[in-house]
C-alpha cells in the first residue's frame, strides 16, 4: 500500500475567486521566488542569508508604508531595542505590542520598524514594535526573553486589560509563546493575541506543510533550517517552542488566527484553533481565499484581513 497519495506533475493556477490584485501578486511571487534559506546551521551562511532576507523585507514593504500618516520613534522597552507606532487619535491608554516576523532569524533593525507601521495601521492602537535578539548569536530563549521583558515593561504603564499583542508568523510564534509563559509566571494576560499565519509548530508536523509545499509562493518550503538554528539544541515540541502543543487548559487569552489557502502554515492555524476551541478558549478563525503566508501585499483581501484585526483588537478592549 503507498505511503500517500501519488500526483503527477501539474500547474496550479492562480484562482479566479480572488481579486485581480490578489492574483497579480501570485503571480509576482510566482516569477520572483524569495531567496533560498540554508538547510544547516552554519552561523556565516546565516547571517549572510538573514542579510538578504531584510534587505527583500525592506524593499517590498517599504513603498506600503509610504504616506502612512503616523508617528514614529526609537525607544528601548524593558531594555530591549523597541520601535512605536502612533496613529492618528490613537488612544494613550491602550497598546499593541507586535512582535516581527521573519523566520525566527531574520526582520530586525529598518524590517521590525516598518512591520511596527503595518501592525500599527493594521490595529488602529499605539504599537510597540520588539526588535528582539535572534541566531546564530542568540538562540532560544534570547528572542522569547526579549518579548518577555517588553511586556514586563508594558505591565508597568499600561492595565493587561489594555494590551493586544500580536505577530505573524515567526511573530506569531512568540507572541503564542508569551501567552504561555505569561501565565505560567504569574504575570497578567494580555487582553488578547492576533497570531496571523502563525509559527507555532516549528516540528512542521502539520498536513499543509506537503499538501501547500511550492504552492505558497510566498513561503514554498519549510524552515527546518531556521527552527534549529532557532532552538539551539532544545526540543523542538517544547511548548515555549511551538506553542501549539500548549496546555491551554490552564488559562489563555481569547485569541485571533489567520491563515490562506494555499499558506504553509495553514495547518498550523487550524489545530491551533482546534486546541483553543477544545480548552474552552474564546478564538476566532478567519481563512482567506487563495491567499499565500503573508498575505497579498496590499490587495483588497489584506484590507479586510485589516478590518478584521481592528474589530477583534477593539473588542478586546471592550
Amino acid at each position: 500500500m503507498a505511503d500517500g497519495v501519488q500526483l503527477q506533475a501539474r500547474t496550479v493556477p492562480h484562482p479566479a475567486s480572488v481579486s485581480q490584485r490578489a492574483r497579480d501578486a501570485l503571480a509576482f511571487m510566482a516569477a520572483n521566488p524569495r531567496p533560498v534559506r540554508p538547510n544547516n546551521t552554519d552561523p556565516v551562511a546565516w547571517k549572510a542569508a538573514t542579510a538578504a532576507a531584510d534587505a527583500n523585507i525592506v524593499a517590498m514593504l517599504a513603498p506600503r508604508c509610504e504616506g502612512f500618516d503616523l508617528e514614529r520613534d526609537e525607544i528601548t522597552l524593558g531594555g530591549v531595542p523597541t520601535y512605536v507606532s502612533r496613529p492618528p487619535a490613537a488612544p494613550s491608554d491602550r497598546v499593541y505590542l507586535d512582535i516581527h516576523g521573519g523566520g525566527l532569524t531574520s526582520g530586525g533593525g529598518e524590517a521590525c520598524g516598518l512591520m511596527g507601521l503595518l501592525a500599527a495601521k493594521r490595529s488602529r492602537a499605539l504599537t510597540y514594535s520588539v526588535d528582539y535578539r535572534m541566531p546564530p548569536d542568540h538562540p532560544y530563549p534570547a528572542a522569547l526573553d526579549d518579548c518577555m521583558a517588553a511586556y514586563r515593561a508594558l505591565l508597568e504603564q499600561f492595565e493587561p486589560g489594555h494590551i493586544v499583542v500580536g505577530g505573524a508568523s515567526a511573530g506569531g510564534n512568540l507572541a503564542a509563546a508569551l501567552g504561555l509563559r505569561a501565565r505560567d509566571e504569574g504575570l497578567p494576560a494580555p487582553a488578547g493575541l492576533v497570531l496571523l499565519t502563525p509559527e507555532v509548530d516549528l516540528t512542521e508536523s502539520g498536513d499543509s506543510f506537503e499538501t501547500n509545499r511550492f504552492v505558497d509562493v510566498m513561503l514554498p518550503q519549510g524552515l527546518p533550517g531556521a527552527n534549529a538554528l532557532y532552538a539551539g539544541g532544545h526540543d523542538l515540541a517544547d511548548p515555549y517552542l511551538s506553542p501549539l502543543f500548549g496546555d491551554f487548559t490552564k488559562g489563555y487569552p481569547r485569541t485571533f488566527l489567520q491563515a490562506g489557502t494555499r499558506d504553509l502554515f495553514l495547518s498550523n492555524t487550524v489545530r491551533m484553533h482546534r486546541a483553543l476551541l477544545k480548552a474552552g478558549i474564546p478564538v476566532e478563525l478567519h481563512i482567506f481565499e487563495g491567499m499565500p503566508h503573508g498575505g497579498f501585499g496590499g490587495a483588497p483581501e489584506d484590507e479586510d484581513l485589516d478590518q478584521a484585526v481592528q474589530n477583534f483588537v477593539a473588542s478586546c478592549w471592550h
